[in-house]
Formats: C-alpha cells, structure tokens, sequence
C-alpha cells in the first residue's frame, strides 16, 4: 500500500494532535493531582499548627500559674527574713545593751 505525500502528512498530523492531546490531558490531570493533595497537606499542617498552637497557650498559662505560686513563696519567704531580721536586731541589740551594763 502506497501512500501520497498528503495522506503522510494527514497522517503526521493526526499522531502530532493525538499526541499532544494525550500529553495535555495528562498534564491537565496531574496538575489537578497535585493541587489537591497541596490542598490536603495545607489543611493538615494548619491543623497541626493551630494544635501545637493550643498546646504552647496550656503549657505558658501553666508556666504562668506556677510562676504565680513561685512569687507567693517567695513573698512568704521575704515576710519571714523580714521577722527573722528583727528578731536576731532585737536579740543583738539585748546583748549590747547588756555588755554595756
């Protein structure tokens, strides 16, 4: 079977568009593809976010509650060196006032 010079090139062009339309389908697809799993790895990673995100706000408000209680102690402790320091004031101040007697 012989073929003239148009059928070929007919020919060529029907491959070249069939091929072409094959690739721009599959480029079409792929793209779709990957946008969606984009979209899917987005929502996971803000969900991940906002929980870690919640997680960090418990921890530092628990942070601040025990930097709360720290401060009451250590107001605790500053009262107690406060009459600590009166009491070992009064007690020098007897044993002066008894040396010079």
């Amino acid at each position: 079977m012989t073929m003239s010079d148009p059928q070929v090139w007919t020919l060529i062009g029907v491959f070249a568009a069939a091929i072409l339309g094959g690739f721009s389908i599959v480029i079409t697809s792929l793209s779709r593809v990957i946008r969606a799993e984009v979209g899917g790895l987005r929502s996971e990673i803000t969900g991940e976010i906002g929980t870690l995100r919640g997680e960090l706000t418990g921890e530092i408000g628990g942070l601040r509650g025990e930097i709360g209680g720290l401060h009451a102690r250590l107001d605790t402790l500053e009262k107690r060196f406060d009459h600590l320091d009166r009491d070992v004031q009064s007690i020098t101040d007897r044993l002066w006032r008894e040396r010079d007697s």
